[in-house]
């Protein structure tokens, strides 16, 4: 059965259950304001047990078996792998951490609606050109870093390009075509439009790129001056 562990106590869910966890839950974390009520669900099939961030503005940092490492943005799940998942998120000034106890033996990320042909091929290594797979890493380098706790955001369009060394053109020119391969495979949320800044955009392609794995901490080589920082 998977359990969600809180402060030492075990709470369980079974086959066609769902627990929610906020401040408002089935697992009251606390009564943070800045704390969703309800923020993170997690499901139990038969086979799979799926963590989902329920909320529409915090993001949680996973950290579990076999080496999993992602950010779970709003509106993301990930089927989680048999094992213990650390999840460690923070509202306001206040930092949480739960584990999740999965008994599935998955570990592959919830797959947007689309061809799951063309989804795979996407999220393996080369499918970004080096050039897009640049613009994603300059976007999400701050959580990329580990900062996401420390209220890192996803830098403009204008200074992305200027890390880069790209005029905003190109900068655009190249996220233009990131997004659009994207939404091909069905991925939702990366077309601007009325009533959609484009920092809404450039969060939910940095929130994608990290849930998936299309970027790691590897590719922070790939960015210009990475050198300085090591």
């Amino acid at each position: 059965m998977t359990t969600v562990e809180y402060c030492n106590e075990h709470h369980p869910v079974a086959p066609g259950q769902t627990l929610t966890i906020g401040r408002d839950a089935d697992l009251v974390i606390d009564d943070n304001p800045y704390l969703h009520r309800r923020f993170l669900a997690v499901s139990r099939t038969s086979e799979l047990s799926t963590l989902r961030n329920i909320g529409d503005r915090l993001t949680a940092t996973l950290l579990g078996a076999g080496g999993l490492q992602a950010q779970l943005g709003p509106g993301t799940e990930l089927h989680l792998a048999g094992g213990p998942t650390i999840v460690r998120f923070a509202a306001g000034s206040t930092a949480y951490e739960l584990t999740v106890h999965a008994v599935s033996a998955v570990a592959l990320p919830c797959p947007p609606p689309g061809p799951p042909e063309d989804l795979a091929a996407t999220q393996g290594p080369g499918r970004l050109s080096p050039e897009q797979r640049r613009l994603v890493t300059a976007l999400a380098e701050h959580r990329l870093r580990g900062d996401v706790l420390l209220g890192a955001t996803v830098p403009s369009s204008a200074a992305a390009a200027r890390r880069l060394g790209w005029t905003p053109q190109k900068f655009n020119r190249t996220l233009d075509r990131v997004c659009h391969k994207l939404e091909q495979l069905g991925v939702r949320g990366l077309h601007g439009g009325p009533g959609e800044l484009a920092a809404n955009r450039r969060s939910r392609l940095v929130d994608y790129a990290l849930t998936t794995g299309l970027v790691t901490a590897v590719d922070l080589a790939c960015l210009p001056g990475e050198a300085d920082h090591g």
